[in-house]
């Protein structure tokens, strides 16, 4: 099945959680924020949330600096 990751398309095999697809894509990405089809998704319900063909997510991550 197909999704959105950061405005690109990835292919991903079905019935993935969202944290699959956070560790598989962006693994050295920490912290990060996902959304998912506009909705931010809480870390603690990563697991819970299973992927659809055509979902959207979005992953953003934070850096230190001055």
């Amino acid at each position: 099945m197909n999704i959105t990751l950061n405005g690109r398309t990835k292919e991903i095999a079905s019935s993935q959680s969202l944290r699959e697809v956070v560790q598989r894509f962006s693994p050295d990405l920490f912290p990060v924020i996902a959304e998912v089809n506009g909705t931010i998704v809480k870390k603690s319900q990563w697991d819970e949330i299973c992927l659809n063909d055509g979902d959207t997510i979005e992953l953003v991550g934070f850096v230190g600096g001055g």
